[in-house]
């Protein structure tokens, strides 16, 4: 985890040490939300981590990346002296996604969001921030692998394809681990289960989400179309009343507006 975070990071923020921590997190109230973090860990400087991972497109997916980190600030201030300073420590979110969010930028995989000012362009809180992986958009082949970011991405853009451990991904100590911990011949009968269980059940949600979503599409199409012709026929019913209120005859009003006579004398 040190070592993904610091490859993400580039260098804007070094990890020595994590501590992981429970990813359960109760709301304020019964009827609050519980918040469960799928990897929630603290650095040796008190900063917070939280690591997301989002394998199907999600309508509100950014709403709930934002509601995780505003319950993690939350919870610094529970249960403090009343002299409190409000000092907060650094709250980072990285989601690592298995879908595109962004298509306004083909190529732009990594996302890095903070919060700044609109008109200096400058940083204006730099103890939160956002960091979204679109792993869809990583296309660097396994000879164009060169830092610890694009052997991360492309190992877990193509974990399930690979057989052995990347050529260039050999000499680095760290991805010989990720790649023994990953191997699926090395799981129990149990957890080879468990795998082809979670694959199946990944490959039938893209499936069903691709369907719903050409449903919608054509669910779209249809009551938009539907929309603009009850749209229409309001706008010369009410053009109809206009030209009764001043003095028109029926049949005229009947061939500007291709509405019958006997609709337009109901009409008042």
């Amino acid at each position: 985890m040190i070592d993904f975070l610091n490859a993400v990071f580039k260098g804007r923020k070094v990890i020595r040490d994590l501590t992981f921590n429970n990813p359960n997190h109760k709301g304020m109230r019964k009827e609050n939300r519980k918040t469960v973090f799928d990897v929630y860990c603290t650095d040796n400087k008190g900063g917070k981590f939280i690591v997301e991972i989002q394998q199907a497109s999600q309508r509100f997916f950014k709403d709930r990346i934002l509601y995780y980190s505003a319950n993690l600030i939350r919870e610094q201030g529970k249960s403090v002296a009343p002299d409190w300073n409000y000092r907060l420590p650094e709250v980072y979110v990285v989601a690592l996604m298995d879908f595109s969010f962004d298509h306004t930028h083909r190529n732009q995989y990594l996302h890095d969001v903070r919060l700044m000012d609109v008109v200096t362009h400058t940083v204006f809180y730099d103890k939160l921030r956002y960091i979204f992986v679109e792993l869809p958009k990583f296309k660097k082949s396994v000879d164009e692998l060169e830092t610890n970011e694009d052997g991360w991405l492309y190992s877990l853009r193509n974990m399930e394809i690979l057989d052995e451990i990347p050529v260039p991904l050999r000499k680095k100590k760290v991805f010989r681990e990720l790649y023994q911990l990953a191997e699926v011949i090395n799981l129990s009968p149990e957890d080879m289960n468990a795998y082809q269980e979670s694959l199946k059940i990944k490959r039938d949600n893209y499936s069903a989400l691709e369907s719903a979503e050409l449903r919608g599409e054509q669910r779209g199409q249809k009551q938009g179309m539907e929309m603009e012709r009850a749209k229409a026929e309001q706008e010369k019913r009410e053009m109809a009343v206009k030209l009764k209120t001043k003095g028109m005859h029926v049949e005229e009003i009947a061939e500007l507006t291709n509405l019958s006579i006997a609709e337009i004398q109901t009409l008042v």
